[in-house]
């Protein structure tokens, strides 16, 4: 087994198999097929659904008995051709791991194209919500919380960051070749050179930071941070990308999610000081996870500060050869390709900035 790979820990139940196919246009029908299979008690008659329209990638449907709000089961059909982007089996993985951690739903079942889960209580935040100063030092705690989920059989996990990346860069350099007549990706986007050469020169750089490779969730949006205001904590939802990756990319990633998605504002990226405020906390709670004492010192805080925001230009690329695939593939109405083109120049604005910062001696 590749230590990239993510373990099931043992006596993980196993995850029941449909082979329903739903179609994405209609999406009601197939869901009423696999809630006859997972709720063969609920009424037909009765059960309602309720269409989520926030996802970028998928078509997200709840489905409940009006008297029973306490039990909803969301169907999640996977967007067309995600499986180019998205490990399906590693995403499974990382929902029954996150899920025996007490981190993640319940997974009800797979079927052809998706997967039915158990639905979160609670509120997804926007970019004014990450910006609370509760809100912010919950968030930091739960990222910890995972981040401490010790990798299977003691294993050293490797980071999937250049792997990913690699990919995503194969695809697009296959995917765009013959697409001259795109006038917007030959103007806007930068040469398939220039793109290979920055990836070369972040891996060998980044590499070198010292950054521990731990379970991350990747893709930390607003949207994807649930807030269960009743209970007092906050959970992370959709699991898609998650991999062993550097501690410090999946932190760099959340600060640049800070911005938003469908109208980025890189303004609202945080301050030194609401990252040092974010970053104490994660750290004393990382540490407590991991049997490390709690004592952070100011050395270690400022080490993160520049790990963080160094790793943030890796997901600025990440995301950018990520919406150059959707551009191409997706049938969910957003401009992936002027996401792509916001991405790569953020990258270049905030490179020189960031390059010089150093690590305390």
């Amino acid at each position: 087994m590749m230590e990239t790979e993510i373990h099931v820990p043992v006596g993980s139940p196993t995850i029941r198999k449909f082979q329903i196919f739903v179609d994405e246009h209609n999406v009601t029908e197939g869901a009423m097929k696999l809630i006859k299979e997972l709720r063969p008690g609920w009424d037909p008659n009765l059960i309602r659904t309720k269409f989520f329209t926030d996802g970028t990638t998928n078509k997200l449907v709840g489905c409940y008995v009006e008297d029973c709000l306490e039990d909803v089961v969301l169907v999640r059909v996977y967007g067309n051709k995600t499986e180019l982007i998205v490990d399906r089996d590693n995403e499974l993985r990382s929902f029954q791991v996150l899920h025996a951690n007490g981190c993640a739903p319940r997974l009800y079942c797979t079927f052809q194209n998706g997967i039915c889960y158990e639905f979160m209580e609670g509120r997804a935040l926007d970019t004014q919500d990450v910006r609370d100063p509760v809100l912010l030092r919950l968030i930091a705690r739960e990222m910890a919380r995972i981040h401490a989920i010790h990798a299977h059989n003691g294993c050293i996990p490797k980071p999937n960051l250049w792997i990913k990346m690699r990919k995503y860069f194969s695809l697009v350099a296959t995917e765009f070749t013959d697409q001259a007549s795109n006038a917007r990706i030959q103007q806007e986007v930068p040469s398939q050179d220039v793109l290979e050469q920055e990836m070369m020169w972040m891996k060998e750089h980044l590499s070198q930071l010292g950054s521990p490779v731990v379970l991350c969730h990747n893709d930390l949006l607003c949207k994807n941070i649930i807030h269960n205001l009743k209970e007092g904590h906050v959970r992370f939802i959709d699991y898609e990308y998650s991999s062993y990756n550097y501690q410090a990319f999946d932190i760099g990633n959340h600060f640049n999610e800070f911005a938003g998605m469908s109208e980025p504002d890189y303004n609202l990226y945080p301050s030194r000081e609401m990252q040092l405020d974010w970053l104490h906390t994660y750290l004393q709670a990382y540490k407590l996870f991991t049997k490390k004492g709690e004592e952070v010192s100011q050395r270690e805080l400022e080490t993160l500060y520049v790990q963080v925001n160094k790793f943030a230009l890796a997901s600025h690329f990440f995301w950018g050869f990520w919406a150059l695939i959707q551009a191409k593939y997706s049938s969910i109405e957003f401009d992936f390709l002027g996401y792509a083109v916001l991405r790569f120049n953020q990258y270049f604005k905030t490179k020189p900035a960031v390059l010089a910062l150093e690590i305390p001696k």
